[in-house]
């Protein structure tokens, strides 16, 4: 079943690179007490991913933390190393937080796995976005299959 508005979210445990390697990120100790800004893309490196996703919330991030937003993360299912990489890549560092999912398992206990073995990715996160306030849900934004709207920033501020 898909999460929902209303909805905590599913316990579980993330990966985010840190100097030391990668470091293990409990979603219920994450989420708690702040207002999260948090994103998901397909994948790292892939093209509305790149060209458009990460990089509107690392424009809009001081927008969002002006409207009340504690932290922006960005959750895929890659491993930290990648995920690392693209936030340098992109100019996210200290902007946007990168959290790794990398088996899927995650996306898939939110509901919102994706399969991309056409394109030759396997298991996947859909494209989506959420408020979260302390570990649940108030907003969220779910794309059509090959769509970008309602996931981006802009977007977003706009439920703020």
């Amino acid at each position: 079943m898909t999460i929902k508005v209303g909805d905590r979210l599913p316990h579980a445990t993330l990966m985010k690179a840190s100097a030391e390697g990668p470091q293990p990120v409990d979603t219920e100790s994450y989420f708690a007490g702040r207002k999260v800004a948090l994103f998901s893309v397909p994948g790292a490196f892939t093209p509305t991913c790149s060209a458009r996703h990460l990089p509107g919330f690392v424009e809009k991030a001081d927008e969002l933390k002006a409207k009340g937003v504690d932290e922006v993360a960005c959750v895929a299912v890659n491993d930290a190393f990648v995920l690392q990489a693209w936030a340098k890549d992109a100019g996210a560092e200290g902007k946007v937080t990168m959290l790794a999912d990398g088996n899927g398992e995650w996306a898939e206990a939110l509901g919102l796995a994706a399969d991309f073995n056409k394109f030759g990715m396997g298991k996947r996160g859909q494209r989506w976005s959420a408020i979260v306030d302390d570990g649940v849900v108030s907003e969220l934004n779910v794309e059509e299959p090959g769509a970008f709207s309602v996931s981006s920033a802009e977007f977003m501020l706009g439920q703020l």
